[in-house]
């Protein structure tokens, strides 16, 4: 099985392989794996397989696009024409989306080839996989074990050689985490830098859309397609997109880096993540790298401020499943308001209701300053002191996760964990800044570790490289 689109393109050009081939063997590893991991909700056989041989065509007249020969996921919050659409909850039953979101439709313009809608944690809410009300992803590494979230079934499609890269969405870590739990390679971008048209709202002054391989230099192809200005999205940046996959090229520049000293005086870390992370660290700096202990003394507000915010916008976000225009209806409603309240009760499950829930807390006219606007307020802090950071430092380095992936049913009885799980993601969306996780060695289990790598705002350029470095030549 190919891990690189370099290793796809040069077979396709020896005509070692074609799309068609392509096509039909990872449709295979998916008809073998995929019940027992559950990483795709519904896979497009026919359609791929009839697209396949419209590119081979292409590929012979020499009038393919860039991305002729990938084959890609999506998580079940994109929007694609015609095909489901239930970011894995019940509310959206027998939905349909009615148009492409941008960033897919880039895609299909350059010829790639989408293969399925993947599983996640309901409405992207959760750090497990386990929220979804289609059943549980597990980890290829270890079946007994979750994948992270909520993109945990795009980043098993790929861990698993079901596809070759998947698209998923990262509001807190969604993307980063599941690739550090698969031993994969995952970005979030600068907010901005992708459209959100076409994405399903968790909170959206948050989510990004974050692609997921085992390849930096396919990260940085697809991104340098999928970026850029959109008519559709008024957040968009207006910054042209660089060419980011041929920036890859590390010029054995000497980077400044900096690593935040709270990290390892936590209780959380595990030992293996611990040590792996100062390997990384004692490694950099044998190779002329500086690497310096730093304290960030807002680090402790940064998930507080996170969950408040998302929460209160995903209250807002969600109102919109009413049962009214579309998705799930309640057979037991007896008028209007009982339509509402049966529809929203039944067809969310525990989790979105309760962040839905904190959400309206927070927003309510009693406590809206006590919590909203003060948490607003920090943010605000948190960005100025990162952006102050980053201007001494070239990047900031973590793991991407305090531990290897739990075995499923750990945060069950508490969410509270789960949600603590996510403390060394979040302060990137809080900010806005870009961040990758690249593979960082595996736990005494086997199980695979990330290293998590921040940079300034547009930065991802230089971030990419750094990425490629690292995956590259340690």
């Amino acid at each position: 099985m190919y891990v690189s689109f370099n290793e796809i393109q040069n077979a396709l050009k020896n005509t070692e392989t074609s799309c068609v081939k392509l096509v039909e063997s990872y449709l295979q590893t998916i008809s073998q794996k995929n019940s027992e991991l559950c990483a795709f909700l519904e896979v497009y056989d026919t359609e791929a397989l009839q697209r396949a041989k419209e590119i081979d065509q292409k590929i012979a007249e020499g009038k393919a696009g860039k991305l002729a020969g990938m084959v890609v996921g999506l998580k079940d919050v994109l929007c694609y024409k015609n095909h489901s659409l239930q970011s894995s909850s019940q509310i959206l039953q027998g939905f349909e989306s009615q148009f492409t979101g941008t960033a897919v439709q880039r895609l299909l313009d350059e010829d790639a080839i989408i293969i399925g809608r993947q599983n996640c944690d309901e409405f992207a809410m959760g750090s497990t996989t386990e929220t979804s009300a289609f059943g549980v992803t597990r980890n290829a590494a270890n079946p007994n074990h979750v994948p992270g979230g909520s993109s945990g079934g795009s980043a098993v499609a790929v861990q698993a050689g079901m596809c070759l890269v998947s698209l998923g969405s990262d509001t807190g870590g969604s993307v980063r985490q599941p690739a550090s739990f698969c031993g994969l390679t995952g970005l979030k971008p600068t907010y901005s830098r992708i459209s959100r048209y076409g994405l399903i709202a968790y909170a959206s002054s948050f989510d990004c859309i974050g692609v997921l391989a085992q390849a930096t230099q396919d990260i940085a192809l697809v991104l340098e397609i999928i970026a850029g200005k959109d008519d559709f999205d008024s957040t968009v940046s207006q910054r042209d997109v660089p060419p980011y996959s041929q920036l890859l090229n590390h010029n054995e520049q000497k980077y400044k880096i900096a690593y935040y000293r709270e990290i390892f005086e936590g209780e959380g870390l595990t030992e293996d993540v611990r040590q792996a992370t100062q390997q990384k660290i004692d490694a950099l700096r044998a190779e002329g790298h500086t690497v310096e202990a730093v304290d960030f003394p807002l680090l402790e507000y940064v998930l507080p401020t996170y969950y408040i915010l998302t929460m209160a916008e995903a209250s807002t976000n969600l109102s919109r499943y009413d049962g009214v225009r579309y998705g799930y209806r309640s057979e037991k409603a007896t008028d209007l308001e009982s339509m509402f309240k049966l529809s929203r009760s039944e067809g969310f499950g525990e989790e979105v209701k309760r962040r839905i829930m904190l959400g309206t807390f927070v927003l309510s006219a009693s406590y809206y300053d006590a919590y909203f606007t003060k948490a607003q307020k920090v943010r605000r802090l948190i960005k100025q002191k990162t952006t102050e950071l980053l201007g001494q430092y070239d990047f900031i380095i973590s793991p991407t996760a305090p531990t290897t992936a739990p075995e499923f049913g750990t945060f069950a009885e508490n969410p509270i964990q789960m949600y603590l799980a996510d403390i060394f993601s979040v302060q990137a969306n809080v900010v806005g800044i870009p961040a990758i996780s690249v593979p960082n060695g595996e736990d005494e289990n086997g199980l695979p570790i990330g290293l998590q790598i921040m940079a300034n705002s547009f930065e991802e350029s230089k971030l990419l490289a750094f990425a490629h470095y690292l995956n590259t030549y340690k």
